[in-house]
């Protein structure tokens, strides 16, 4: 029996280490360069982060490694710009959300143009996401939809959500919705059918608003009025909230954007009017 214990508290203790071994360090902080800035997009060569930087109306660049404002873009295009994401043409969709539509943009560093848009199914779009199958999913925060597009045409819609911001593909090819308003994320199949939502009291959401996963399948959300980052591991449990409210290294006011690449995460630090990075740890 002593040795079953012994074993038993063994197992525990190695448990708690590898609990403890993954954390998320401070690094850096960009300067009071936006006025409410959203979600983050690191660019395909992975050079430049773009930024939907709301209050001013525009995409802002910035040097990945330093967060240096390199220049910005779409002031005359866009109105209260929400989420980034790049499509496989290397093209840079933007949730335009007073404008209730999908605007397209060829950027070259600084530089962007826009090119297209994508309308309909949705109004006051805050959420945009590209499916490795080609398929674009849009979330309107003013219909409470989230719809997906193939070619420019509606496939597939679901509503029942709440102020919907973010829009993600998972790991797995599944689909992952930020329902803010009602404190929670749902995962939906490629056609919008419900599988498992995440809520509840072991996951104290406050608003969720945008999300993305590191390279094991962890996922990162911006818990806005929580003023804090959660983590949760592949079987949805929490790993590692991160944060509280305050100005300082290691606190957020209303965060909302995240962004990932490798053992580097970018947070917009939204009323803090800031980019943030950290390194993860483990």
């Amino acid at each position: 029996m002593f040795r079953s214990l012994v074993a038993v508290l063994g197992l525990l203790l190695l448990s708690a280490r590898g609990a403890a071994a993954f954390d998320l360090e401070f690094v850096a902080a960009s300067g009071g360069l936006f006025d409410h800035p959203k979600d983050i997009v690191l660019s395909p060569d992975r050079r430049f982060l773009y930024v939907s930087d709301r209050g001013y109306d525009r995409i802002a660049v910035l040097d990945a490694n330093t967060m240096a404002l390199l220049g910005t873009f779409g002031g005359d295009d866009v109105a209260a710009p929400h989420d980034v994401v790049f499509d496989m043409a290397g093209r840079l969709l933007v949730a335009d959300t007073d404008n209730s539509r999908i605007a397209i943009f060829t950027v070259d560093g600084a530089n962007g143009e826009l090119v297209g848009e994508l309308r309909g199914g949705f109004s006051r779009p805050e959420g945009v996401a590209v499916h490795p199958n080609g398929r674009i999913y849009a979330t309107g925060a003013g219909s409470n939809t989230v719809v997906a597009f193939e070619n420019g045409k509606q496939v597939a819609a679901a509503g029942g959500l709440s102020l919907p911001h973010d829009v993600e593909i998972a790991p797995d090819g599944t689909i992952w919705i930020a329902d803010a308003d009602n404190d929670r994320l749902v995962n939906m199949t490629q056609d919008l059918k419900t599988l498992r939502t995440a809520e509840g009291p072991s996951y104290a959401f406050k608003g969720p608003r945008y999300l993305d996963f590191d390279a094991k399948g962890r996922m990162y959300i911006a818990d806005k009025y929580a003023h804090r980052v959660k983590v949760l591991d592949p079987d949805l449990q929490v790993i590692l909230v991160l944060g509280g409210s305050g100005k300082g290294l290691g606190e957020f006011d209303r965060p909302e954007g995240v962004e990932i690449d490798g053992d580097i995460v970018w947070f917009s630090d939204t009323y803090n009017h800031r980019i943030v990075r950290y390194r993860i740890v483990e």
